[in-house]
């Protein structure tokens, strides 16, 4: 290990952070390259099928074989599928410490580890960068793997905290089941009650017993389906029989809206949760993070749209999203732990109690694992090095591309800028929902671009034909160099022409890497 801790070997690794300019990445390996990797892969059957390998022939079939055929999403600052983040280099370093050092952080033992005292750091970090009041306010936080085991734990609160109050004298859900909770609270009848929500939030509501029917849509019209039917809530909220849980979108998958126009709304959500014993869960894997962005009039009306989030009693957020820490790392936040230790304490088990009577509790009692990689760690070094101004810097590029790629399909005669071309680019945050005028280009236009291997999106539907989504997320976004590389390619595409990137004004520099391209050497 002792390399790793030595910071002039790491010293330019962690320069391209301040770089103006990166090196040229595809966003895809090539057909022939994935194949293959495909082809070197062990076959049951075969004489060598687990017969053992030496350390370095292991080492280079996976460098010669397998690296190449891998896709580009950590080093293309053009890698806009599925809102992936890109990784800055301090959070891959740290990412090895942890791997080197391999904590299991699931019971806080501070005379033995700083591990669960540097999660709590980081948690009480994220709460301040995103300004969402006192961190003491949100007593329930932790780590998790991402989005999905976040709308877990805040399904399973709500669950929690609206079977518990029909209850009363102390019983929960954790104790009775679900099944005793809803017979002895005379509830009937579970439900989600969201607007244009993550599929995620739906494997959720199976997993915590709703199940994925009891997750109603409230739209509140064809034309702004993200944005969630007030009146529609009061009316569900009020059937005899219920316990509900409100899901709010704060980044909705396909446009990247919001679910509340603004604060008087979100003000008007809690007076009804209130009223009806509801309890409010937010999604903002990525959307949470305009509140991160600087206090100007360019994104006056963004940060309009997600004033109010702190009324929410439990929010989802994920790092290896906009906070391009590696996967898989999310956080989830409540306003509540002692629901938090009522749906996941870990009864009866005497050799994994801390003895402390450290306020921060044991991960293993507030979440769902019981053995826990130390992902608290890159996330912390990001938080640590970016401070508030960084990571506004950092956010700020993606809405700078992305409000540029959007001006220019809307004013293109090849695109059709979606879901509005009329709306103002103001509401942009960092996706960009588009489609081709020309029908039969538009059946394949995912592919088309993808084929470049200079830009990788992601195929959607809109209002029942397929779209093309794009989402900014990644730390190496130069907006300049990139805008003309991505409009570049989607002229060419709708021209019928082949791509050359050597026809984009880029340094010559910047191309040395294309002959071709090494990722391994980058990631080491």
């Amino acid at each position: 290990m002792g390399g790793i801790y030595d910071f002039d070997l790491h010293e330019g690794r962690f320069a391209r952070r301040r770089e103006s300019r990166t090196r040229e990445f595809r966003t895809l390996s090539t057909p022939r390259e994935i194949q293959a990797a495909h082809a070197s892969l062990p076959r049951p059957g075969s004489p060598s099928f687990l017969a053992g390998r030496s350390d370095e022939a292991t080492m280079r079939h996976v460098v010669d074989d397998i690296v190449p055929g891998l896709s580009g999403q950590g080093l293309s600052s053009r890698y806009y599928g599925f809102v992936t983040g890109g990784v800055l280099p301090l959070a891959e370093w740290a990412d090895n410490v942890v791997s080197g050092l391999d904590q299991n952080v699931q019971v806080h033992l501070p005379e033995q580890s700083a591990a669960t005292a540097v999660e709590d750091a980081a948690l009480r970090m994220l709460v301040a960068l995103l300004r969402l009041g006192d961190d003491d306010a949100w007593t329930g936080r932790t780590f998790t793997t991402g989005a999905t085991g976040s709308n877990v734990l805040g399904l399973a609160c709500g669950r929690e905290a609206v079977l518990g109050t029909k209850l009363g004298d102390g019983d929960s859900v954790g104790e009775l089941g679900l099944l005793g909770a809803c017979a002895k609270a005379g509830v009937t009848q579970l439900q989600v009650l969201t607007s244009a929500a993550h599929s995620s939030l739906s494997k959720a509501a199976s997993v915590v017993g709703f199940g994925r029917s009891a997750v109603k849509e409230l739209r509140l019209s064809d034309e702004e389906p993200w944005r969630l039917d007030l009146a529609a809530l009061e009316t569900e909220l009020q059937v005899p029989g219920t316990a509900s849980v409100i899901a709010l979108s704060a980044g909705e998958v396909n446009t990247g809206r919001f679910a509340l126009s603004g604060v008087d709304e979100m003000r008007k959500v809690r007076e009804l949760a209130d009223k009806y014993g509801a309890w409010i869960h937010v999604d903002g894997a990525f959307g949470i993070f305009v509140r991160a962005l600087e206090d100007k009039d360019e994104y006056k009306l963004l940060h309009k749209r997600v004033e109010g989030i702190e009324l929410a009693d439990s929010i989802t957020v994920d790092g290896h999203k906009l906070l391009n820490v590696p996967y898989d790392c999310g956080m989830f936040l409540t306003r509540s732990h002692l629901t938090l230790q009522s749906v996941f304490t870990n009864p009866n088990a005497a050799y994994l109690a801390s003895g402390s009577q450290d306020p921060i509790p044991s991960p293993l009692n507030i979440g769902l694992e019981n053995s826990r990689r130390f992902r608290a760690l890159p996330a912390y070094v990001v938080l640590l090095s970016e401070g508030r101004s960084g990571m506004a810097a950092l956010i700020a590029n993606m809405v700078a591309l992305s409000r540029q790629v959007a001006a220019f399909l809307r004013d293109s005669e090849h695109y059709e800028l979606l879901p509005d071309e009329s709306a103002d680019l103001d509401e942009v945050f960092m996706i960009v929902l588009f489609r081709a005028k020309d029908a039969a280009l538009n059946e394949v236009l995912v592919e088309k671009i993808n084929e470049t291997r200079h830009m990788y999106v992601s195929g959607t539907r809109w209002k029942g034909q397929k779209a093309v989504r794009m989402a900014v997320s990644t730390w190496r976004v130069d907006v300049a160099r990139d805008y003309e590389v991505v409009t570049s390619i989607l002229t060419h595409v709708a021209e019928g022409k082949q791509f050359d990137i050597k026809s984009c004004p880029l340094k010559r520099s910047e191309l040395s890497s294309q002959d071709p391209p090494k990722m391994f050497e980058q990631v080491l």
